[in-house]
């Protein structure tokens, strides 16, 4: 049987039930309301009621690392790939090198590589890539591994990636796009992400794709009224035609930030400073090599395309010389013609400079496709009558048959670990030796009062010898020409 009681007397029980000082509380909130009846067997402290509404900071969320890693609970999920190479020419090895080089752009993207497959092909398949029953191997691949996304070895075209899409019903990217994504997330300059921004936009351009609305026509054509004329052009034309505009915007700014470069070039060879440039394989270990020369301060960090922005540093040789130091871009096997041409200004420092150095990694395999791949860049910027020194990087994890090897076939080249700093003397003497000498060899005594032309002298020329004598300073020296007219009147023939 069910008792019931009256409201009168359920508040002189709540009276009865709590302090006086929270009888007012209660009657506002009764949810909230306290009682030893109810609440006296709950486990710990009980708060009071503005205390419970109020924000309180929760123990694991502070900003101490031990904390926030106690309380962390979601973990970031790498993009799962599979790899797909065709190989066409050279040897079995030769195609296992380019799908490794594959794996390790991918893992620089932030990728988590699940398998690597190769197809033995005289010419990639107009339509998939690698054909119809190959694709339909690769789609049973992706199912078994729990992939999400198709890296193919190559520069696949719109066709071709729409098709291996459908086959594969995952998405499939080519060997450009992955590059291209790197370069985004590297890069840190102005001119950098321009630069990347551009070669990105002239990728995507004939690889737009629409459905739907995207392919329907718009009205347009007409001037004006209830109903214009004609059918305007698709939105998929519209986007088009937006990007073509980004790009020529892209191209314009670019353009002045080439024109800035330009003028510092123009300035160092106003007072004949030579320019050495260091040009190479993606990590081959460029940046080292300019932190080991001037302490530049570059970050370090074995991954590809580490370094996208140019570095120009100086540097003295060890009879005193000045010339400047410039890091380039990393190049790498096939290397994208849109990166070749967003990054050509880029490139014109290794055009313009007095001397190349060439780092190549003397651990890897096959160093010998390094040098290839990247003279290939160096002819295509226009800059094959620079004088080139080899250098072989990593000498200390270098197989000593491969150095051999690599010595033998290039005369001008040199071994070298920029990590230890094995080889670095002697590199330097052979950059001395390398850069471009004065032609002009004066004897002069230049008065006091003009020792701006004996400062220039050792700036712009090489002295040889320097004698301070009662009429001024006896000065010999190797300088150009422009230099050697203006020291003309004070050389002995001149006070004669």
């Amino acid at each position: 049987m069910t008792s019931s009681s009256s409201p009168s007397q359920d508040s002189q029980r709540r009276a009865h039930a709590y302090p006086e000082g929270l009888r007012a509380d209660a009657l506002m909130e009764e949810d909230v309301a306290w009682s030893h009846d109810i609440d006296g067997e709950r486990d710990g402290d009980q708060l009071e009621r503005s205390e419970r509404a109020a924000l309180r900071r929760v123990v694991g969320l502070s900003t101490e690392l031990e904390d926030v890693t106690e309380v962390e609970y979601r973990q970031l999920r790498l993009e799962r790939v599979v790899l797909v190479g065709v190989w066409t020419t050279g040897t079995a090895a030769d195609a296992d090198n380019s799908l490794a080089e594959l794996a390790a752009l991918a893992e620089t993207a932030g990728a988590l590589v699940l398998d690597g497959v190769i197809q033995r092909r005289d010419k990639p398949d107009a339509a998939t890539y690698i054909g119809s029953g190959k694709a339909l191997e690769l789609r049973d691949l992706v199912l078994e591994t729990g992939a999400d996304t198709v890296i193919c070895d190559g520069e696949l075209s719109p066709g071709q990636l729409i098709q291996l899409e459908d086959v594969v019903k995952v998405k499939v990217i080519d060997r450009t796009a992955l590059i291209l994504d790197i370069f985004a997330q590297h890069a840190k300059s102005r001119e950098g992400k321009a630069q990347v921004a551009l070669a990105q936009m002239q990728y995507m351009l004939p690889r737009l794709r629409g459905w739907g609305q995207s392919l329907s026509r718009q009205m347009g054509g007409g001037r004006g009224g209830l109903a214009t004329r004609g059918p305007g052009e698709t939105k998929i034309e519209t986007d088009r035609r937006r990007i073509r505009e980004k790009m020529a915007k892209m191209r314009r700014e670019i353009a002045e930030m080439k024109t800035g470069r330009d003028v510092k070039r123009q300035e160092r060879r106003r007072n004949k400073v030579p320019s050495v440039a260091i040009a190479g394989y993606t990590n081959a270990g460029k940046s080292s090599l300019l932190n080991r020369l001037t302490g530049a301060g570059v970050l370090v960090e074995n991954a590809l395309f580490a370094t996208l922005d140019p570095t120009v540093r100086r540097a003295e040789t060890p009879s005193g010389r000045l010339y400047t130091l410039a890091d380039t871009v990393g190049f790498v096997r096939h290397l994208p013609h849109h990166l070749v041409e967003a990054f050509r200004s880029t490139m014109e420092e290794v055009g313009d400079s007095d001397l190349i150095l060439h780092v190549v990694d003397g651990s890897h395999p096959v160093p010998e496709e390094q040098l290839a791949a990247v003279r290939e860049v160096i002819r295509d910027v226009g800059a094959t009558d620079v004088p080139e020194i080899v250098v072989i990087n990593k000498a200390d994890a270098a197989d000593p048959l491969v150095l051999q090897r690599l010595l033998r076939v290039e005369k001008q080249s040199i071994a070298i670990s920029a990590r230890t700093g094995q080889g670095i003397e002697e590199l330097l003497t052979l950059i001395d030796e390398k850069l471009p000498r004065p032609s002009v060899e004066v004897e002069a005594v230049v008065p006091y009062t003009h020792g701006k032309l004996v400062a220039r002298a050792h700036t712009e020329g090489e002295v040889i010898s320097e004698e301070h004598t009662a009429e001024g300073t006896l000065l010999k020296a190797r300088v150009h020409a422009e230099l050697a007219a203006e020291l003309a009147p004070y050389t002995p023939a001149a006070t004669a």
